[in-house]
C-alpha cells in the first residue's frame, strides 16, 4: 500500500508534458496559380477524374502560444466567383509542419476542378496543431 501511494505521489511530480491541440489564427490570405512545374494534376470526385487547377494559398499564421506548434492542420472554405464551394465536404486544406511562436508566412497547395470561375473566395481559415511533434507509426500489414 505504501508503495502504491509513493508511486501515485511520484506520478504528480514526474509527468510528461501533454501534446495538446493548439489553435492558430490565419490572416492576410491570398492565392496564386501554381508554377508550371508543380501545377499539373487531376481531381477525382464520385469516381470520375477531371482536370484540375492548382493554386497556392498563402498568408500569415499567428501562433500566440509562446511555444512551437507542430503538424498544424489548415482548415477553411474556398468558394468560386459565383459562391459555389470548390471543395465540397472537405474542410481540411493542408498541413504546416512547424509554426514557431509569433507571426509566420505559410503556403499550402490545393487542387480544384478545372472551370471554377475566378476570383476565389477564401473564408473561415484557421489551423490547429500540437505542442510536440507527432510520432509517425509504421504499421506492418498482416497477411492471412
Amino acid at each position: 500500500m505504501v508503495l502504491a501511494v509513493c508511486l501515485w505521489i511520484l506520478s504528480w511530480t514526474f509527468t510528461l508534458p501533454a501534446a495538446a491541440l493548439t489553435p492558430l489564427k490565419m490572416m492576410d490570405l491570398d492565392y496564386a496559380a501554381c508554377p508550371a512545374d508543380i501545377g499539373q494534376g487531376a481531381v477525382t470526385s464520385n469516381g470520375t477524374t477531371r482536370p484540375a487547377q492548382c493554386f497556392l494559398i498563402s498568408g500569415t499564421v499567428v501562433n500566440s502560444s509562446g511555444k512551437t506548434v507542430y503538424d498544424a492542420d489548415v482548415y477553411g472554405r474556398i468558394y468560386d466567383a459565383t459562391g459555389n464551394s470548390v471543395m465540397q465536404n472537405r474542410g481540411r486544406i493542408g498541413n504546416i509542419e512547424e509554426v514557431p511562436p509569433g507571426n509566420s508566412p505559410f503556403e499550402v497547395r490545393v487542387s480544384i476542378p478545372q472551370g471554377q470561375p475566378a476570383p476565389l473566395q477564401l473564408k473561415q481559415f484557421k489551423a490547429s496543431g500540437f505542442s510536440g511533434p507527432v510520432k509517425n507509426f509504421n504499421f506492418k500489414q498482416i497477411r492471412p
